[in-house]
């Protein structure tokens, strides 16, 4: 489906700001789903096929997400994690959602404010649109034709826009950059890329946060050599090619979305927060 047509099905969503709204909205209000299970002293938990763990508030959380999307567009197709994990494939369509209910599920697990809920929307191989929220932190990050950072409570909803912070990457510094690395999937791949930056710093960030990070200007690099999915990075990578960030593969090409031939799988990749600092980089290995 393409996007103009997805815009008309949503009646007043007219446009791709307000559809950001909309996914922003959605996660924030699934954000009590998450917070009402961490307030559980156990959390039921189950290893998937690829031994990634998935919790209840995965499961309830994605099938509020599914509600409240079909609701607003129906008829879309989407790729969610749990239910692409139990056998669903994506329909036809240019257009598509891209959906995942808890990115950073070990952090989720371990009681780190680090994961988010991430809903997408990516058109002709791109991410268009896209929201990431962490309801442990209170922060949300969305983004259509422009990229905004506000304050939102587990349960509720957006701020007035005026308590809105436009997103804008920041340039490289001088003196070095500061790179986000994975929590969980710390590899030689990324030690090596990282040893031949100009690093001053680097901080381990769960999930997709680390987009967020680069969008915010609080960051300049994350460099991902370990398997993500689509849903993993479509929304954060949405917010940071907003904020005038890129997300380049191996061939230094723009990741792309709809990789139906590969799983949906991404390969190798490196956010970068300023695009012309890519002129002094190294190449992905």
């Amino acid at each position: 489906m393409a996007a103009e047509k997805i815009f008309q099905s949503a009646g007043a969503l007219d446009d791709i700001e307000n559809l950001a709204r909309l996914f922003a909205n959605i996660a924030v209000a699934a954000g009590a789903l998450a917070m009402e299970t961490l307030a559980n002293p156990n959390i039921a938990s189950r290893l998937k096929g690829d031994t990634s763990p998935v919790t209840e508030a995965d499961e309830r959380i994605e099938a509020y997400l599914l509600r409240e999307l079909e609701a607003a567009l129906p008829g879309v197709p989407f790729l969610a994690e749990e239910s692409v994990s139990r056998g669903a494939t994506l329909g036809a369509g240019d257009a598509f959602l891209l959906i995942d209910p808890i990115d950073g599920t070990r952090e989720f697990l371990a009681r780190s404010t680090e994961f988010t809920i991430n809903v997408a929307l990516a058109e002709k191989n791109a991410p268009r649109v896209g929201a990431v929220y962490a309801p442990a932190q209170g922060r949300v990050w969305f983004a259509g034709a422009h990229g905004y950072e506000a304050r939102a409570v587990p349960g509720g909803s957006l701020p007035p826009s005026q308590d809105w912070r436009p997103l804008r990457a920041r340039p490289r510094p001088a003196d070095g950059l500061v790179a986000l690395i994975s929590k969980s999937h710390l590899d030689e791949a990324t030690k090596a890329f990282l040893s031949r930056q100009r690093i001053a710093r680097s901080a381990p960030v769960g999930s997709s946060i680390k987009f967020c990070l680069l969008a915010n200007g609080e960051a300049d690099v994350y460099p991902r050599f370990g398997p993500t999915m689509e849903w993993d990075t479509a929304a954060g990578d949405a917010v940071l090619r907003s904020a005038g960030g890129v997300t380049l593969d191996p061939d230094g090409a723009p990741l792309r979305y709809g990789k139906k031939a590969d799983d949906y799988r991404n390969g190798p990749f490196v956010a970068w927060a300023d695009a012309a600092a890519l002129k002094a980089a190294a190449t992905l290995p």
